[in-house]
């Protein structure tokens, strides 16, 4: 039976890119060696770090914009203290929009390194909405945002216009819809949610934000050691970088994240159009901030929870109990998620239907 990965991360990626991958594992580019093995050194595998952030750089529309683009490890967790340690000045300060989970995450690793801001805060409502209307001190060295809330189901929909410099964790919606994105100053992305498996990071960012800071910064955790390097300041996690590398080419394949966005939001508003048709379900989060990559939606009654479960199991659906935080059901419909997949899943609310 076909499987339906509807896992928030790691998750679903393209089945080509498996296939290719797969190859690599036992001989990549025919040098009769596993990419588990080379070097990270060898011609062929600095190509594929070369190509992975070149490629990044031309899907974002930022070549020649004054960017870099990093393949780093530590995963957002990492990126939540390497942003002040690189922009926030000493005795300077930081504003940041509190939409989830991992936005405060990145909220108290900020506040070990200055004044933090939360210019507002969506908490007192489980985070069910993307808060709107706040101000950003002028004054700040860099505002931060998360812009799709992989927990709860929320994304932005718009970005504030300021002066600072702007900061965004995409890790759950990176590559999938199409964005101005030389409006950002630094962006990264957890790879594992949309673009390849865990153990890399993308860091894109622009160059004369760095150094700046008057901090003396870790080598590890400096922008500007990684840029200079070339993403090999240490062995990177080449198996991660070259899997990521076969996704950013099946984008490109596919004509890039615009085309890319059309399919997503297709599949969106067919999951969200069978929960708002729907009397057994409802939607988790506000409706002007649904997220496209992952939707959160609840039973109306919980005495239907062991029939609906037997039906999506039975359908090959797997991955699709929401976080603990909001209960319920999250479908995580990520670019490599076929509509055909998604078309099982509403299939399979409509059959509750007669169940009942």
């Amino acid at each position: 039976m076909k499987k339906h990965n509807y896992s928030a991360g790691p998750s679903i990626l393209p089945q080509e890119v498996f296939e290719k991958a797969s190859k690599a594992i036992l001989n990549f580019n025919d040098s009769g060696l596993s990419i588990l093995e080379i070097s990270h050194r060898s011609k062929d595998f600095v190509a594929v770090m070369d190509e992975a952030r070149s490629l990044a750089l031309e899907l974002l529309g930022l070549e020649g914009k004054g960017y870099q683009a990093l393949f780093l490890q530590g995963g957002a967790s990492t990126a939540f203290l390497m942003a002040p340690y690189n922009l926030m000045k000493e005795n300077g300060k930081a504003a940041y929009l509190d939409s989830g989970t991992w936005a405060t995450a990145a909220i108290k690793e900020a506040k070990y390194f200055g004044e933090t801001v939360v210019v507002a805060s969506s908490k007192e409502e489980n985070y069910n909405h993307i808060p709107k209307g706040y101000t950003i001190p002028s004054d700040a060295d860099y505002f931060h945002c998360t812009s799709n809330n992989t927990i709860f189901g929320t994304q932005m929909k718009d970005f504030p216009a300021t002066n600072v410099p702007v900061v965004c964790d995409m890790s759950s919606d990176i590559f999938s819809r199409n964005l101005d994105f030389s409006k950002f100053d630094l962006i990264y992305a957890g790879a594992q949610k949309n673009m390849g498996p865990a153990g890399t990071t993308l860091v894109v960012v622009k160059e004369e934000i760095l150094e700046k800071t008057g901090r003396t910064i870790p080598s590890m955790l400096d922008y500007a050691k990684h840029i200079k390097a070339e993403s090999m300041y240490n062995t990177p996690p080449v198996f991660a970088v070259y899997v990521s590398l076969l996704t950013l080419q099946w984008i490109k394949a596919k004509g890039g994240v615009a085309a890319v966005q059309k399919l997503n939001d297709a599949k969106a508003e067919l999951l969200y159009a069978e929960i708002d048709r729907n009397p057994l379900f409802k939607g988790a989060a506000a409706v002007e901030d649904r997220s496209i990559m992952n939707v959160t939606f609840l039973l109306n009654n919980a005495d239907h929870t062991e029939t609906f479960d037997g039906l999506w199991k039975a359908a090959g659906i797997s991955g699709l109990p929401g976080h603990r935080s909001v209960g319920g059901y999250r479908a995580s419909i990520y670019n490599a998620m076929p509509i055909e997949s998604v078309q099982v899943l509403v299939d399979v609310m409509k059959a509750l239907e007669t169940k009942i």
